[in-house]
C-alpha cells in the first residue's frame, strides 16, 4: 500500500473494532465500542519513505471489509488516491503548483487507490488444506511508486507540511 503522510515508526500494529462508519454508510470506520463492528488487527511495516508519502507492507490478522483502507486511514495515513476513504485529494506536501501537478500526474497514471494484495492464504473450509496466492504487483502501481521515488529523490521535506 502507499499512503499519505511519512510513517515514522519502522513497523506497527493497528486494532480496532470495525463496522459501518455512523454517518457515511458507503464507508467502514474503526469504533472503540466492542458493541460496533467487528474486532480487526493490521500489521504494517514501512517499505520506503517518500517524503509526503510511505510505501508499507501490510499483514492482516482478520479480514474485514475495506480492513487496510479504514485502519490506515484511522492512524492518519489514508491510502494514496483511495476516493472512498478521501485520500483522492492532496493530504500532504506543499501548496506549489508544480507538486500538484505532479500529483495529478500519479492520479492519471494509478486511477485507483494504491493497494495491492501481493499474497493471500487461507485455510480451505471443506479440505482444511491451506491454499496461497501470488500476483505480481500490477505495472500502474509499480509506475506511480517509480514517480514518488524519483521525486523524492530531488525534494527537500519540511515537517509542517
Amino acid at each position: 500500500a502507499l499512503v499519505w503522510g511519512n510513517i515514522e515508526e519502522d513497523e506497527g500494529t493497528v486494532e480496532g473494532n470495525i463496522g459501518r462508519h455512523d454517518t457515511n454508510r458507503m464507508q467502514m470506520a474503526v469504533h472503540e465500542s466492542d458493541e460496533k463492528g467487528k474486532p480487526a488487527v493490521t500489521h504494517y511495516k514501512v517499505l520506503e519513505r517518500f517524503g509526503y508519502v510511505t510505501l508499507i507492507s501490510c499483514q492482516l490478522e482478520t479480514g474485514r471489509t475495506h480492513q487496510i483502507r479504514v485502519h490506515m486511514k484511522h492512524i492518519g495515513h489514508t491510502l494514496f488516491n483511495d476516493e472512498r476513504y478521501g485520500g483522492d485529494a492532496i493530504l500532504k506536501g506543499t501548496t506549489f503548483t508544480k507538486y500538484k501537478q505532479f500529483i495529478d500526474n500519479c492520479f492519471k497514471t494509478l486511477p485507483r487507490q494504491a493497494l495491492h494484495a501481493k499474497t493471500l492464504g487461507f485455510e480451505h473450509p471443506i479440505t482444511k488444506e491451506f491454499l496461497r496466492f501470488d500476483s505480481p504487483i500490477p505495472q500502474d502501481l509499480l509506475d506511480c511508486i517509480e514517480k514518488w521515488r524519483v521525486y523524492s529523490k530531488a525534494q527537500t521535506f519540511s515537517e509542517d507540511e
